[in-house]
């Protein structure tokens, strides 16, 4: 069991993810909690990192920082993508492992698995095939994050362990059009079509592919259930085991909004992958479910970004 008298490092305690654990561990009465903005500490420098970690010394460090994006954003810099990724990783494992940090966990993704995964996909399917293109430079990242993590465990002992959730929306999320994700891009492309009193709204791809999300307090809560109970070798999920298609996310997202004019599809741009649904079926034997379900997930990010 992880005491509240533990000092926790949170790595990127401002972006979505981080920020989320940040106030889960302040509900669950964490009070020696540690972060820095990348001005005051650059992850993606090694001596910057360890230099960090080193002076805090934390008992617990949790791997929420990333470069991340959406479908656009990865296939037009996959060089970033792959680079800066792996230096965070390297870096804040190497650091931690100085500091003799027991406990890590390490946040990963669901893009980690084959394009054309079984579904739902179990954590076993990891390398057992292609990966999607669109973001495969990412993905490699995250699964060396993954070995990283494992080989850690078996050359030190080290009780670190990886996460990969599904995907992630909610406050903290970004609504720049050029690097969003596709349920914060659909916010603001029906708010702003919405305000313009545009007749349609134009979407990337069929509508077809089907994916779920998981709101990123659900995620907050899952990661201090694991830091508790788990400590295993291989990844485990964090999803909401079940899905909806695009096309369904952007009526569901438009009702909220408020919008009222056709969507249209253009069949020219990429889907990504045809599905991408979790197994979570371990982290539900855990006695984590989550809380939040997608309407009113979507209806309370509509309003941060609203009032923003």
């Amino acid at each position: 069991m992880l005491s509240p008298d533990a000092r926790v490092y949170v790595a990127g305690h401002r972006g979505m993810v981080g920020s989320a654990v940040w106030r889960a561990l302040e509900s669950a009465g964490f009070t020696d909690l540690i972060g820095w903005s990348s001005a005051e500490v650059d992850l993606t420098d090694r001596d910057s990192a360890m230099d960090a970690v080193l002076s805090a010394r934390p008992d617990v460090v949790v791997v929420a920082a990333a470069k991340v994006g959406g479908i656009m954003a990865n296939a037009t810099y996959p060089v970033e993508f792959l680079t800066d990724n792996l230096r965070i990783q390297t870096n804040l494992f190497e650091a931690a492992h100085a500091a003799d940090v027991d406990r890590l966990l390490f946040l990963g993704s669901s893009c980690i698995y084959p394009r054309m995964a079984p579904q739902p996909i179990p954590e076993s399917a990891l390398l057992t095939g292609p990966l999607e293109s669109t973001n495969d430079a990412y993905a490699i990242a995250k699964i060396a994050g993954i070995i990283g993590v494992q080989s850690y465990r078996r050359e030190y002992g080290r009780r670190w362990i990886s996460a990969m959730p599904t995907n992630l929306y909610g406050p903290g999320d970004t609504f720049d059009l050029e690097t969003a994700h596709v349920l914060p891009a659909l916010i603001r492309r029906f708010h702003e079509a919405s305000l313009a009193g545009a007749p349609s709204v134009t979407l990337w791809g069929t509508g077809s592919p089907r994916r779920e999300f998981l709101h990123v307090d659900d995620l907050a809560a899952a990661c201090l259930r694991l830091l508790d109970v788990y400590d295993e070798d291989e990844h485990i999920n964090v999803g909401v085991g079940d899905d909806v298609t695009i096309a369904e996310l952007a009526a569901l997202v438009a009702d909220v909004v408020g919008y009222s004019g056709e969507v249209e599809w253009d069949a020219a741009k990429p889907d990504g992958t045809p599905r991408k649904l979790l197994d979570v079926s371990r982290i539900s034997a855990l006695g984590w479910e989550p809380q939040i379900g997608l309407a009113e997930g979507i209806g309370s990010t509509y309003e941060t970004y609203r009032t923003a």
